[in-house]
């Protein structure tokens, strides 16, 4: 019997081919053939851009093929079903005790954690422990709710402002300078009153890759609370740093050594390694998260608390951070760390040596650094510089400060694993090759006014 006539056809003369060529948005008639819909499917996602050469996002883009396995095999487990997945339910515990031990917790089997769909997620968590917390507080001493706020750096990413504005929570900003890169404790006291539910620190802000010195502003809030007798916590948004620090700058005091941090954040899928999308976050221990947030699933016998914004959610991504925690462990860590941060700090001397340029910051806090022009008139503009980069595959963002410093504008490289020396060479050669282009120019580009292409 000859096959079915569609399964003759040539790939790319099949019905579904022809019918959907102009993606007019309504669902299909009928069925098609496996193989038609994934190249259909394929052929959407050709255009994307290489993730290897997109030096804007943090998120991990490269995983060893065991892993790929893994993700596969992992791919049919839903974390929020402790009944029928406890197995990776026990994993995902595992996972939140190593970063409790990593980050100096006092006694790692006292902390609380859990895994979430990101570091966004992930701090909106953490915001939403230290509101009730601090309601609670007021209500145990016979006051009114009062209006909650939050003090961070005006450079932070921007789950916070998410987080301020749906837990209706008053957003502080403390702007950064010239002078105060980041949040460091500089005149703290203007910003924190009796209705802060805590302070935000950045390890590892996204528009610039700078740490902001914990131990500072914990050092800012003891002398408030000696003045005033408020005792203001801290919330480390870790996001990329809490997996960097530990490996590369261990002297540095930044995490549960200092008692007024209550929780830490990161993301998996940035400097933990892992595919997208996966966040922890972790309290010093289980008194400082409130146990009218946690919900308890019984499953084998035991409870699991869980807490969380989502409900359904992948499990994957927990087995793979499983799986390159036991991969690398610390020693391995290490290595992969400071591999990129060499990658780092090779890239910023090299473009710190291209005459227009000056940096912002070299990469040697996570292995990310901007850089601005030199004053002076020229036909172009950074964002000019983004979009030759781009048009030789490579993504690097230019885009401006944020308030007080919003007519300053940078541009920033991200340093993942994968991005080798000599890929960073070619990159070099590229950005060499285009500012030449871009000095020889008599006139500006057309249209080389602002251009902004890449937002926090």
């Amino acid at each position: 019997m000859s096959a079915p006539r569609s399964a003759l056809t040539p790939t790319f003369d099949q019905p579904l081919e022809r019918r959907i060529a102009h993606r007019s948005g309504t669902l299909p008639d009928g069925e098609s053939l496996p193989s038609t819909a994934y190249q259909l499917v394929r052929d959407e996602a050709m255009l994307d851009g290489n993730a290897r050469l997109n030096l804007a996002t943090f998120v991990s883009t490269w995983m060893e093929d065991e892993a790929a396995r893994l993700y596969l095999e992992g791919a049919d487990k839903n974390l929020v079903d402790k009944d029928e997945y406890p197995a990776t339910a026990h994993v995902e515990e595992i996972c939140w005790h190593m970063l409790a031990d990593l980050w100096n917790a006092p006694d790692p089997a006292r902390s609380i954690g859990t895994s979430t769909i990101g570091s966004s997620e992930a701090c909106m968590l953490g915001g939403l422990a230290r509101k009730r917390r601090w309601r609670q507080a007021r209500q145990a001493a016979g006051r009114d709710a009062g209006n909650p706020n939050l003090v961070m750096s005006s450079a932070v990413q921007v789950c916070w402002e998410k987080f301020c504005n749906y837990f209706d929570v008053e957003l502080r900003f403390v702007p950064i300078s010239e002078a105060h890169k980041t949040l460091d404790g500089h005149e703290l006291e203007r910003y924190v009153d009796e209705n802060t539910i805590g302070v935000v620190a950045i390890m590892g802000v996204t528009y610039t890759g700078m740490y902001e010195p914990v131990a500072q502003i914990a050092a800012a809030l003891d002398r408030f609370q000696e003045a005033t007798g408020l005792d203001v916590p801290i919330h480390v948004d870790g996001a990329s740093g809490a997996m960097i620090a530990p490996f590369l700058q261990r002297d540095l005091v930044w995490d549960f050594r200092l008692p007024r941090v209550h929780s830490i954040n990161t993301s998996g899928h940035k400097y933990g390694l892992v595919y997208p999308g996966l966040g922890w976050v972790v309290w010093r221990d289980a008194s400082l998260l409130p146990d009218d947030l946690i919900f308890k699933v019984s499953y084998l016998g035991g409870e699991m608390p869980t807490f969380g914004l989502n409900f359904s959610r992948p499990g994957a991504q927990v087995l793979l951070q499983y799986y390159v925690f036991l991969r690398l462990g610390r020693e391995g860590f290490t290595t992969v760390q400071s591999g990129s941060r060499e990658v780092a700090r090779y890239l910023a001397r090299e473009i710190a040596a291209i005459g227009p340029f000056e940096l912002w910051n070299d990469g040697s806090d996570i292995p990310v650094f901007a850089w601005r022009l030199r004053p002076g008139e020229r036909n172009w503009t950074l964002y000019d510089l983004q979009d030759r980069l781009r048009m030789r595959g490579w993504l690097v963002p230019a885009y401006p400060m944020p308030d007080d410093l919003a007519d300053l504008t940078v541009q920033r490289i991200v340093v993942r694993q994968g991005l080798s020396m000599d890929l960073a060479d070619r990159l070099l050669a590229d950005i060499r090759a285009e500012v030449d282009y871009l000095d020889r120019l008599q006139s500006p580009l057309p249209d080389a006014g602002h251009r902004e292409t890449f937002h926090h």
